[in-house]
C-alpha cells in the first residue's frame, strides 16, 4: 500500500468522532476496521479504584453511546456510577458541548476491551441498565480517567455514592486546572442568584448560607433574605438523617460557604433536593 494511501485511511479516533458526532453508537466491529491508535492516544495510567466496592461481572465493551454509557458484549448496557459525562445528540436534543470528544476518550480507553464492574449499594437503575464503576483489563478505572481529564463531573445516587470523595477530588483538579468542560462556560459553578437561567437541569451550585433551618423535620439552606424566590437547598427528613451520619448538620451551616449539586427547579425559587451527604460540600473560606 503507498504511504499516501495509509495517510487517508480512517483512524481509530476519527471513526469514533464521525460516529459520535450524528449521535450514533460506536461499536467494536466498525472501529475495529481502523488502524491502531497511535503512541499519542494510548491510555495514561490513571486513579486508583476507590474501596469498598463489590466486583462483579466482566464483559467486552462492544459499543459507546456517550462517555458514561457503554455496551457489553453480552447485551448489558453500563451507565457508569457516580458521573455524568456531556450528553450526546439525540432525538429533538443538540449535543452538549464536548459530548464526541468526552464520548471519544471513553471509546479509546474501552472500546473492544474486556471490562470488570464493580458495585455499590445498587447494581441496576431503573432503566435495567448496570450502574457500576468500570475497570479496563488495563487496569484503567473509567470514571478516575474521565474525571482526571475533564470528561465527567461527579454525579451520585444514595445507594451508589461510594468513592465520592475520591471523585469530587479528581474533579476539583481538573476544574482549576480548566480541563476539557471545565473550559466551557456551559459547564461552570453556578452562583444561586442565576439558577433562575438553569431551571429543569442538573447543575454544580456554590456560594453562602444566608439562612439555615428546620421546619416539620425538613432542613433548608436558603442563599437569600426571601426563600419565596431565592435558591433554596433542600433536605428532606431522611435526607437529614444520612446528613447528620455524615457529620454534617444543616442548621450549623448558616453563615458558611457551600457547594451542592442536583436537577433545579422551581418551588418558589429555584431549589435543589439534597437526598445525600455526597451532593454537598462545605468549603473552607
Amino acid at each position: 500500500m503507498a504511504a499516501e494511501e495509509i495517510r487517508c485511511f480512517p483512524t481509530r479516533r476519527t471513526l469514533l468522532r464521525s460516529a459520535l458526532a450524528v449521535g450514533t453508537a460506536c461499536t467494536a466491529g466498525v472501529i475495529g476496521s481502523a488502524l491502531p491508535v497511535d503512541p499519542a492516544g494510548a491510555v495514561r495510567p490513571g486513579p486508583t479504584l476507590p474501596a469498598g466496592l463489590a466486583q462483579g461481572e466482566t464483559g467486552r465493551v462492544t459499543a459507546i453511546h456517550s462517555a458514561d454509557t457503554v455496551d457489553l458484549e453480552t447485551g448489558q448496557r453500563v451507565r457508569f456510577a457516580g458521573i455524568q459525562g456531556p450528553a450526546t445528540a439525540g432525538a429533538g436534543r443538540s449535543a452538549w458541548p464536548l459530548a464526541v470528544e468526552a464520548a471519544m476518550a471513553t471509546g479509546m480507553a474501552c472500546l473492544g476491551k474486556s471490562v470488570t464492574l464493580h458495585y455499590g449499594e445498587d447494581r441496576r437503575d431503573r432503566w435495567r441498565r448496570a450502574l457500576a464503576h468500570v475497570v479496563t483489563e488495563d487496569g484503567d478505572w473509567l470514571q478516575g480517567h474521565l474525571l482526571r481529564d475533564g470528561f465527567a463531573r461527579v454525579y451520585t445516587w444514595p445507594r451508589a455514592a461510594t468513592g465520592s470523595r475520591d471523585m469530587l477530588d479528581l474533579e476539583r483538579t481538573a476544574r482549576a486546572n480548566r480541563r476539557g468542560i471545565w473550559s466551557e462556560r456551559f459547564y461552570r459553578i453556578r452562583n444561586p442568584d442565576e439558577t433562575w437561567g438553569d431551571l429543569d437541569s442538573w447543575q454544580i451550585v456554590e456560594g453562602r448560607v444566608v439562612d439555615a433551618a428546620v421546619i416539620r423535620g425538613t432542613g433548608y439552606l436558603n442563599f437569600g433574605l426571601d426563600w419565596r424566590t431565592d435558591f433554596t437547598f433542600r433536605i428532606e427528613s431522611d435526607a437529614r438523617r444520612a446528613f447528620k451520619r455524615a457529620g454534617i448538620d444543616p442548621v450549623g451551616l448558616t453563615g458558611l460557604r457551600v457547594r451542592g449539586r442536583g436537577w433545579v427547579y422551581p418551588t418558589n425559587g429555584p431549589m435543589i433536593d439534597l437526598t445525600h451527604p455526597a451532593q454537598l460540600e462545605v468549603l473552607e473560606d
